[in-house]
């Protein structure tokens, strides 16, 4: 029986919260009457999370596991989620109870009104640093200018999909799964509901720290745009004009007789100025190089250790 929702959940270092999310998580379906099943997309983890949704496995049959040869990272557990489940919609959460899984009910019923997709907007940020809270406005203010796609503000990976969205995305093959702008790449009719997101359940965030976050967003900016690159091709005719308008400047100024006298730190200025343009347009075009690099390599986004509770268990 293929079920209604098939919820995905990319797990690390999360004992904690697997028994209170799937309490919640299940008690939303009995509620909603739905068939389902909930696919835990787990990166080898240091604690007792595989034993605990092992033990889960046991009591609830509808909950499943995927279990990677060592750590992926949370975009691609998502993607392999997205890719194994068999429900005709499909749900990414995160299993930390930020974002709540009684929502899910309010989302499923927007896609009645024709939408193929609909994500949650956050209202609020609780529970995130500062700092993150100000990378976060600025990486989508950039993208959003400067990409071929347009990302909703204040949305993570928190939506509803449906089954043709789902094969769509099976279609694009791409190594780096920003699930993000792959979602609006696709395209369709798509919908939102807004939430004041909660403070975690228990421990800490794994997947999406300082870093991550700052790796994530380069991801969606150069995965989805070369305007970056035409950007840079700006800059640098703009500073070779002023050079050359400088360099017109000193010799004007030497045909009238001015005493010119060398001035060691407009030199520093300009070589360190000039430096910094070259290195960081070499470093742009080393991010797309990099990601060719990666395409034309063919290597997939993840490797399976193992399947549980999938039919016939094979990879």
């Amino acid at each position: 029986m293929v079920p209604q929702i098939s919820l995905v959940v990319p797990v690390y270092k999360e004992e904690a919260n697997i028994r209170p999310f799937l309490a919640r998580a299940e008690a939303l379906f009995a509620k909603m009457g739905k068939s389902y099943e909930i696919i835990f997309s787990l990166d080898p983890s240091p604690d007792r999370t595989e034993q605990v949704i092992l033990e889960e496995i046991n009591r609830n049959s509808n909950i499943k596991l995927l279990l990677f040869s060592r750590r992926f990272g949370q975009p691609a557990a998502t993607m392999a989620g997205i890719l194994s489940c068999t429900g005709e919609t499909c749900v990414v959460i995160d299993v930390d109870l930020q974002d709540q899984p009684e929502l899910i009910e309010e989302m499923y019923g927007k896609l009645s009104e024709g939408f193929e997709v609909v994500y949650a907007t956050r209202r609020n940020r609780r529970g995130e640093t500062l700092v993150k809270k100000v990378i976060s406005h600025l990486g989508y203010s950039v993208i959003n200018k400067l990409s071929d796609v347009q990302i909703p503000r204040n949305t993570g990976d928190f939506r509803i999909m449906t089954r043709r969205v789902i094969e769509e995305l099976r279609g694009l093959n791409e190594t780096h799964g920003f699930l993000r702008g792959l979602v609006a790449y696709v395209g369709f009719k798509q919908g939102f509901i807004e939430y004041d997101r909660d403070e975690r359940f228990a421990g800490v965030g794994n997947y999406n720290r300082l870093t991550g976050s700052l790796k994530i967003g380069l991801n969606g900016l150069i995965s989805f745009s070369a305007r970056p690159l035409f950007l840079m091709s700006l800059t640098g005719f703009a500073l070779a004009g002023l050079s050359f308008l400088l360099g017109a400047w000193y010799l004007v100024q030497k045909l009238i007789g001015v005493d010119l006298t060398p001035g060691l730190s407009t030199t520093v200025l300009f070589v360190s100025f000039f430096s910094g343009m070259q290195l960081l347009g070499l470093g742009l075009i080393g991010e797309y190089v990099g990601r060719i690099y990666d395409e034309v390599k063919r290597r997939p986004m993840y490797i399976l250790d193992r399947k549980v509770n999938f039919e016939g268990d094979k990879l």
